[in-house]
């Protein structure tokens, strides 16, 4: 038994420094069902696997502003935003849709031109490139949705009625749940960076989902700060915890929300902002989400980057070397979550079999032309 602890931990070790990849960006694939290492028992591993040939996908939205300065700032963080995305997390133009406010900045006539924004954030340029989107993806691929701007509470009494703001009549979070509803077979993770973002949140979750918001209450009504810091923890790659070379949507999670408490700390003011997050379906938000917890399980295994093919060996034994290097990395961070499930010997035997296998097919990626 301390031999295996033993063994376990200094593989962990390796791993999370990104030792045994060298710093590689990975690519979550399909693991070889015949192998009982990578059997884990839970509803978790249906989700988020990014089957070969799967792609990533991101909406990013940006609602209407109250002032030229705020949508000045907006436009800022959609802009930063959408060019993290594409310079550094493997998106290109093709799969990145951006929808600006009113849109008349970027598409009227004279206006000049600007390649990256697809529309306006009107009522029927967000059904349309939503409608659009839902006939492209196939199944197993990943949706990201980030929103920008305003939120205001229900005033019908029913949460489900929460508004983001946008150009024209607002979207209720209960038509939006209805917007997403063809995504059905595709991974789904929605950021909502608005003020009174909370309601409307909670009217998206569903198993398989996974739900950030930046306000844990409709009571946070103030613009909140949430966004500045997610951009931070996705430029550079910031908000890497485990220095595995990506970030998932937890680390991203984590990174921006704590520097937000970290920032109305160092003003001395009182937090007008908490983000809480939801990943299991219960529209139960946590504030504090982790591996093991209610929250948290698929937020670690949900990557927002896309495979850097410069980064990869180009032979067939080595693309399938790295899918399975990375569905055993996967598969370590189940079973981690799942702790407390296991007899402790049965754990320890389990996450073993997962690290050495792990660390071979590692040494003979590495050893590949």
């Amino acid at each position: 038994m301390m031999k295996s602890r033993w063994l376990s931990a200094v593989l962990l070790t390796g791993m999370a420094t990104g030792m045994l990849f060298g710093g590689s960006t990975l690519i979550a694939q399909t693991a070889d069902p015949s192998s009982p290492a990578l059997v884990i028992d839970s509803n978790e591993d249906v989700y988020f696997r990014n089957v070969p040939g799967a792609r990533k996908v991101a909406v990013i939205i940006t609602g209407a502003a109250a002032s030229d300065e705020i949508k000045t700032r907006f436009r800022q963080w959609s802009m930063a935003l959408h060019d993290l995305l594409s310079r550094d997390y493997g998106y290109s133009e093709e799969t990145i849709t951006l929808l600006v406010d009113d849109g008349e900045a970027f598409t009227a006539e004279g206006a000049e031109p600007n390649f990256r924004v697809d529309g306006s954030s009107r009522r029927e340029d967000i059904e349309a490139a939503l409608t659009d989107l839902s006939e492209q993806v196939r199944p197993g691929d990943q949706v990201t949705v980030i929103l920008i701007g305003h939120g205001a509470r229900s005033d019908t009494g029913i949460e489900e009625d929460a508004k983001f703001n946008i150009v024209g009549p607002d979207l209720t979070g209960r038509e939006f749940a209805r917007l997403l509803e063809p995504f059905n077979e595709q991974d789904l993770v929605v950021i909502n960076t608005t003020s009174a973002s909370y309601e409307f949140s909670a009217a998206l979750s569903a198993p398989g989902r996974v739900i950030l918001s930046a306000t844990r209450s409709a009571a946070e009504r103030y613009d909140p700060m949430f966004t500045a810091y997610l951009i931070d923890a996705l430029d550079q790659r910031q908000g890497d915890r485990d220095k595995n070379g990506r970030v998932s949507v937890l680390e991203a999670y984590t990174y921006a929300s704590q520097s937000v408490i970290g920032w109305y700390r160092d003003q001395g003011r009182l937090p007008t902002e908490r983000a809480v997050l939801d990943d299991n379906g219960d529209a139960v938000f946590s504030l504090e989400p982790a591996s093991g917890a209610g929250d948290g399980g698929l937020a670690e295994i949900a990557y927002l980057d896309v495979a850097s093919t410069g980064q990869q060996k180009a032979s067939a034994e080595a693309q399938q070397l790295f899918a399975e290097m990375q569905d055993l990395e996967r598969s370590v961070f189940l079973l981690r979550g799942q702790k407390a499930n296991y007899l402790e010997a049965e754990y320890w035997d389990r996450l073993e079999t997962l690290l050495v296998e792990l660390a071979r097919k590692t040494g003979r990626y590495n050893e590949l032309p």
